[in-house]
Parts: structure tokens; C-alpha cells; sequence
């Protein structure tokens, strides 16, 4: 209680308690009580309430990360290609079965810059003047020279008397995020070598401000004067499908098939194919159904316990059980149970393996647009709704930033209610010392005719 300072024994600042005199105080103290006991209750149901709505978010967030890599035209799919040094593919869910015609026209680099070539890698190169290299990125060829990439920041590198040799050069560029090696050619001397990302728009222009030495090792300038020497050009990949070029800054290419990925390793041609493989649809079916009962698992926890009646819980599990009795419009249930999967009593999604079995042998893309279908399936729309509910303007978010709220405002209202709780016992030990030492009235009841409150006493 708040006459937790007043003790038996000592008090700080004030002569020390008697056993006698501190059990007077808390008994008169005890009704004072009621107000910080009331807070208590209140703010330990608010924490209580507000982690488990915490556990809500997280459930939900699990059930979605699980549905949403389901979503797409199919719940599994598989690429392969006719040839096999041009690219490899692999793709998801969200993939068009199919045959694409791929042709890879070019392969994406980066630009390679090589310097004049020295005896020593450690030796010094000019005088040692603070010297400025800055580093823009950009197209060349176009009809205006050297075009920015607003997409790519510059860099700008000090080289001086500590740095001023190929080894110090390449750490400056190195920490500045520039690929830059010292290399040893057959001559035994050492040059540097500058390499580009790839991609045509990361192409280099180096512009040297200082020591003469310095610009005329480093400077490079597409349009104009060219000290480094360029051995290789950045370029894109470009590959055609279906008679459509796309390009890439990298080998890595995700926009030529939507839902797949091709890697590129060689210019040239072949097919890509992608098919659905009914095996792994009926593993990923399995896999939603496991992560929707657990979610309703704890769901169901949650009524039972600490969301008793809670507003927020009520709506997603009517919401997300409405789904599930209605197919939200676009999956018929019949369907569904023809593919072997219905609702226990509780809620429970059970998969009856035999007619899972039977429908993907029939017809497995059917299985899975039930499923995923263009944001129609049910995985996509339950994907959807657990995604609203996690969303910052979310009922549970509301509500959760309310108990926030509350939660500090009483704490605020404890500090005070335990800071006059306390001055009140504090004074009430006083005076029943110094009635103990006078002998006038009881220490039970405070002076005569006083009710032993210290707001009455101060009253």
C-alpha cells in the first residue's frame, strides 16, 4: 500500500516508527486504499488486454504471410527450359502455365575500367595534394553525351599524401562502395581495375579536381578525355519473349514472365514451361489448411481467455468464419468439399485425403483456382481480410491504441494517488508519535474528535 515508506523500524528524514504506530496507520489508511487498489485492477486488465490483442496481430500476421505466398493463378508451379546454357527459370504460384519463347539478346555487364600500369603498387603517385574524385553514374551514347541516373548517388573520394598510391586508391574507392582492385599483369606491374555494377545506366564518368598526377591516372570522361581506359562497356540484357524485348540491369530478370524468375548465363534461344504440378498443389493445400486451423486455434484461446467479448476479436472471427460459409461469393462450397476439404464443429478446416487425391488426378488447376484465382480464391480473399486486420486502421489497432492511451493516463493518475497516499501516511505517523508522546487522544482515532483522515485533519 502507499505507506510502504513508513516502516516499523525507519523513516527517512524522521524519527524512527513504532511496530504500534505504523499498524495505526495502516488501518486508518486502509479505506484510503480503495482508489489505488481500483487503479491497479484497472491497469493490470488494460496490459493484459492489450498483449493479448498483440498475440491477435501476430496470429494473424502468421495465418496471412502463409496465404499470401499461395496467391496468384495457381498454388504451385514448375519452369523448364529446352536449353540449358542460355538460362535457368524457376517460378511461383503466381505464374501462367505455359510455353514462352525466349530469346536472350544480350547479357547485362557491368563497364570495366583499367589504369596505366607502375612498377610498385605501394609507391607514390604525384605530389601528395588533397584531391577531389567524383564518381557520377549514368547512360552514354545518347544524343546529349552522358546521361544521370537519378536513381544512383555519386560518390565523391579524397585521395592525399596518406593515400596517394594504387593500394591507398583502391582502399578510398573500396570504402566509398566502388569495386576496385590492384592487379599484377604478366609484365610485373600493377594497375588498378575498376568495375561498374551492372546495368547500361551505371556507367561511370570520373571527374579529378587537384593534383595533375592524380587526373591524369584517374580521369575518365565518356564524352571527352579518357586517362582510365574502358575495356568493357555496362550494358542491359535484353531478352524477347514472345517477340516482346524487355531489359534488365542485372542477369537476373523478373518481368519477363510475370511469377517467374530466368537467370541468365548465355545469348541464345529456347523455351521456358510452366506447368502446375498437382503434387505440390495438394502440399501447399495442406500447408493453408494447417496455418487456418492454427490460426482459429488460437482464435477460439482467445474468446475463451483474455478477449472475452472483446469487439475487435468478434468481428475478424465472424468475418473471417463468414468467408468460410459463403465462399465470399466467388468459390462454390460444393466445389470445395467435391475437393476434399469442409469444416469440423469448430471451426476446423479437415482435408479428406482420398477426394483431394481424386480431384487433383481430374483436374488440378481447378483445385487450385478454389484457392488462389486472381484474388477470387478462398486463400486470396482470407489472405486479404487477415491483412486488413493488421493494417495500422484496423479495429484491433484502434482498440489497442485506446488501451495505450488508458494505460499511460493511469499510470500518470497513480504517481500522483501514490505521492499524496504517501505524504498522508507520512503526516499521519507524525501525529500519532507525537499523540503516543503526549498521551493526548487515541492513535486509533487521532485527536479528539478527529476522524484520523489527514484530509480532515488538514480540513
Amino acid at each position: 500500500m502507499a505507506t510502504s515508506s513508513i516502516n516499523s523500524s525507519t523513516n527517512t528524514g524522521s524519527p524512527s516508527v513504532s511496530n504500534d504506530i505504523y499498524n495505526r496507520v495502516q488501518q486508518t489508511m486502509a479505506s484510503q486504499n480503495k482508489a489505488a487498489t481500483k487503479l491497479n485492477t484497472t491497469l493490470k486488465n488494460d496490459q493484459t488486454k492489450l498483449s493479448a490483442l498483440g498475440q491477435l496481430q501476430s496470429a494473424l500476421a502468421n495465418f496471412q504471410s502463409i496465404a499470401a505466398g499461395l496467391t496468384g493463378s495457381g498454388l504451385s508451379t514448375s519452369a523448364a527450359t529446352s536449353v540449358k546454357n542460355v538460362l535457368t527459370a524457376a517460378s511461383t504460384g503466381a505464374a501462367k502455365a505455359g510455353t514462352y519463347a525466349i530469346n536472350v539478346k544480350q547479357l547485362a555487364q557491368g563497364q570495366f575500367l583499367t589504369s596505366d600500369a607502375f612498377a610498385a603498387a605501394d609507391a607514390k603517385i604525384g605530389s601528395g595534394t588533397v584531391t577531389t574524385v567524383k564518381i557520377d553514374f549514368g547512360t552514354t551514347g545518347g544524343d546529349k553525351g552522358f546521361a544521370l541516373n537519378s536513381a544512383a548517388a555519386g560518390k565523391s573520394i579524397t585521395i592525399d599524401a596518406s593515400n596517394n598510391t594504387l593500394d591507398g586508391i583502391a582502399a578510398a574507392f573500396k570504402a566509398a562502395g566502388v569495386d576496385v582492385k590492384v592487379v599484377k599483369g604478366d609484365d610485373g606491374k600493377f594497375s588498378l581495375a575498376i568495375a561498374g555494377q551492372s546495368g547500361a545506366a551505371n556507367s561511370m564518368r570520373i571527374s579529378v579536381s587537384g593534383d595533375a598526377a592524380l587526373k591524369n591516372l584517374l580521369a575518365f570522361d565518356p564524352d571527352g578525355a579518357q586517362k582510365l581506359k574502358q575495356t568493357s562497356a555496362g550494358m542491359d540484357a535484353i531478352v524477347n519473349v514472345d517477340g516482346k524485348d524487355v531489359t534488365s540491369a542485372t542477369n537476373t530478370v523478373d518481368k519477363a514472365i510475370p511469377g517467374a524468375t530466368l537467370t541468365l548465363t548465355g545469348a541464345g534461344k529456347t523455351d521456358v514451361t510452366i506447368t502446375q504440378d498437382a503434387s505440390q498443389i495438394g502440399a501447399n493445400l495442406k500447408s493453408f489448411v494447417s496455418a487456418y486451423n492454427d490460426l482459429n486455434k488460437k482464435l477460439q484461446a482467445l474468446q475463451k481467455g483474455d478477449l472475452k467479448s472483446d469487439t475487435a476479436l468478434g468481428q475478424v472471427t465472424s468475418q473471417l468464419g463468414m468467408l468460410l460459409k459463403t465462399g465470399g461469393g466467388s468459390v462454390s462450397l460444393s466445389a470445395l468439399n467435391a475437393a476434399g476439404v469442409s469444416q469440423d464443429s469448430s471451426g476446423q478446416l479437415v482435408v479428406d485425403d482420398k477426394k483431394l487425391t481424386a480431384a487433383l488426378a481430374s483436374d488440378s488447376a481447378a483445385v487450385g483456382k478454389l484457392f488462389t484465382n486472381g484474388g477470387k480464391g478462398i486463400a486470396d480473399l482470407l489472405s486479404a481480410k487477415a491483412a486488413a486486420f493488421t493494417s495500422d486502421s484496423s479495429v484491433i489497432s484502434k482498440e489497442a491504441g485506446l488501451l495505450g492511451r488508458e494505460i499511460t493516463s493511469i499510470n500518470g493518475r497513480r504517481t500522483v494517488l501514490t505521492k499524496a497516499l504517501t505524504a498522508q501516511a507520512t503526516a499521519l505517523a507524525a501525529l500519532y508519535s507525537a499523540q503516543a508522546q503526549t498521551g493526548a487522544g487515541s492513535a486509533l482515532n487521532g485527536a479528539a474528535g478527529s476522524s484520523g483522515s489527514l484530509f480532515d485533519i488538514l480540513g
